[in-house]
């Protein structure tokens, strides 16, 4: 497997930002009340995930590293915008449903942290497949979400009514708040029973989960070794 193909694996399959690493969490289970829903936001987060991190790997030699942070934030915010007055023209229907998440691309971990993770660190080809494989994760993740709970809430699949309302009761409650958990919750149980680790089941025994303690631990031995 070359580096290319297996960047956009491990964006999907062993590194998928929501499934595995538990990332994107807020519109992950805030616009999935859709498939299309879920089609759109994740598009909108693949496009500005490509373009930061190849203009981030661009510019990776031009940015300071006291600045970089700043940098990262300014240059996605820039794109942004461009995917959300793209989206009000175009697509006004998905705009209003998607609605204030849409901006808040701009503070996605699963950007910012692929531009300090990876794009600053390699070449623009890599760093576009890389986006390429994680956007596409973030959108598989949300419209198996979204298609979920719009089929369990209401019977259709994009839309369209699959499921005969004759013979089908709707679960309102997989349209609601609650039914984003319940189904992010089995969708996990599943991979961790088909021995797919997650960020959770990956932390280390006796991690209380605070990253601030455990750097003042290693420091503190680091001075301790010295």
């Amino acid at each position: 497997m070359n580096q290319y193909v297996e960047r956009i694996y491990n964006g999907i399959i062993k590194e998928n930002p929501c499934f595995i690493l538990m990332l994107g969490m807020c519109p992950t289970l805030a616009v999935t009340t859709s498939a299309v829903n879920g089609v759109g936001m994740g598009l909108s987060t693949l496009a500005v995930l490509i373009f930061s991190n190849l203009i981030i790997s661009m510019m990776r030699n031009i940015i300071p590293d006291q600045v970089r942070l700043p940098a990262y934030i300014v240059i996605v915010a820039s794109l942004v915008t461009i995917v959300d007055l793209v989206m009000q023209a175009y697509v006004p229907g998905l705009y209003s449903a998607l609605g204030i998440y849409i901006p808040l691309i701009v503070v996605n971990c699963i950007i910012l942290g692929r531009a300090e993770a990876y794009a600053n660190k390699v070449t623009p080809d890599l760093a576009v497949f890389d986006g390429i494989g994680m956007g596409l994760g973030f959108t598989i993740a949300l419209t198996v979400i979204g298609l979920a709970r719009e089929l369990l809430g209401t019977g259709c699949a994009f839309g369209v009514q699959v499921l005969p309302e004759k013979i089908y009761h709707p679960i309102a409650i997989f349209g609601q708040a609650p039914g984003a958990f319940l189904i992010m919750a089995i969708l996990v149980a599943v991979l961790n029973g088909l021995g797919i680790p997650n960020a959770a089941a990956g932390k280390t025994e006796g991690c209380d989960g605070c990253c601030s303690s455990c750097a003042q631990a290693c420091g503190s031995e680091g001075k301790e070794e010295v």
